[in-house]
């Protein structure tokens, strides 16, 4: 009998990295090789919609659980979900699956230093009892090894697929992606363009993600930019693709810990991006070189780097095929995929039964 892989995350479309991830996967083709049933344990839409699709999850997972004595378990999750996906989590370790605990996004931190003292002691039981935890930087490997005994914790890059062969930049227009809340940073990122106006008039700033949109518009407003700045909410990768081709300039000014797709995914499209120094951004970013660096809440500096990228072309081109080659050579899903294959493997999962099977 072999053993199957039951992977937990998303539903298609839905916003936030999870499914920009598994949606990497699917591309590159590991949904193909490797005998991998996907359940989708969430998604975007209506309070009803999303307890559907959740009510649904457990009964298909449960019915891989009764169908399948060798089962390997490959749960994506976020800070907001941990405890929601708590459910599948203790399933697993009661059918005695081994579970690849895939954490993505900022916040681990902020959740475990929040929590109450059952929460204080569940996260770090969660974390000690699964098989191998994955993770997307070095920063959140570290915060994941002070609260677990687990040794077996590895760095997976998020595999980055959107691309962008020629681009025609808009002068002095500055892109970001993500949500709009404080702790992404984008109410620094508005002082900074108010304090960026003031040398470079016509700079003007584009928010791609969905979120408070109205509390931004009025901080923009007290800061006198509110023509400045564009909302567009969230896009898919058709429309992020167009972004990604018009911006200047990226900005990603997080205040948290974790790798931003969004970043990656404007590295990658040669965007020149400058980006805080929290988290896994010193993982791919070399200031200077492959984008700059600020401070969290740096305003200031965050306002002089934009400036200095937008004003100064060969800069620009310089610092974004820099971080161009960085994201290539980092999280090109041919350099991602391979270790976690290799994990499937040592695991006890192999592809060349599912491939005959698929043959036959």
């Amino acid at each position: 009998m072999e053993t199957r892989i039951v992977m937990l995350g998303a539903a298609p479309e839905t916003r936030g990295s999870i499914a920009s991830v598994v949606d990497a996967y699917r591309r590159a083709g590991l949904f193909d090789r490797w005998a991998i049933d996907y359940v989708a344990t969430h998604g975007d839409g209506p309070l009803l919609e999303r307890v559907a699709v959740w009510r649904k999850a457990v009964r298909a997972y449960a019915a891989q659980i009764a169908l399948n004595r060798r089962l390997v378990v490959h749960l994506h999750t976020t800070p907001q979900r941990l405890w929601t996906d708590s459910v599948f989590i203790g399933a697993a370790m009661l059918a005695r699956a081994p579970l690849i605990l895939h954490l993505h996004g900022g916040g681990f931190s902020r959740l475990f230093d929040h929590a109450d003292l059952g929460g204080r002691a569940i996260l770090p039981l969660i974390l000690d009892r699964a098989a191998v935890v994955a993770v997307n930087s070095d920063s959140l490997r570290t915060w994941v090894a002070k609260v677990t005994r687990n040794a077996n914790v590895v760095t997976f890059p998020d595999p980055v697929t959107i691309s962008v062969t020629e681009r025609n930049a808009v002068p002095n227009l500055v892109l970001f992606l993500g949500r709009l809340e404080a702790s992404s940073g984008i109410f620094d990122l508005v002082e900074a363009m108010a304090i960026l106006r003031n040398h470079i008039p016509d700079a003007r700033l584009v928010c791609a993600g969905d979120g408070d949109r109205d509390a931004v518009a009025a901080h923009a407003a007290r800061h006198g930019i509110a023509d400045a700045v564009k909302y567009t909410g969230w896009v898919g990768p058709s429309g992020k693709r167009a972004l990604l081709e018009s911006a200047a300039a990226f900005a990603f000014p997080s205040h948290e810990e974790g790798a931003s797709i969004g970043l990656m995914e404007a590295m990658g499209a040669g965007v020149p991006s400058v980006a805080s120094c929290a988290g896994g951004v010193s993982d791919v970013v070399v200031d200077g070189v492959s984008g700059f660096v600020v401070a969290p809440g740096d305003k200031a500096t965050l306002a002089r780097a934009l400036r200095n990228v937008l004003l100064d072309g060969e800069l620009a081109r310089r610092v974004g095929a820099a971080g161009r080659e960085t994201v290539r050579r980092r999280c090109a899903p041919e350099r991602t995929l391979p270790p976690l294959e290799e994990l499937y493997r040592r695991l006890g999962v192999t592809e060349s039964s599912f491939e005959l099977k698929k043959a036959a």
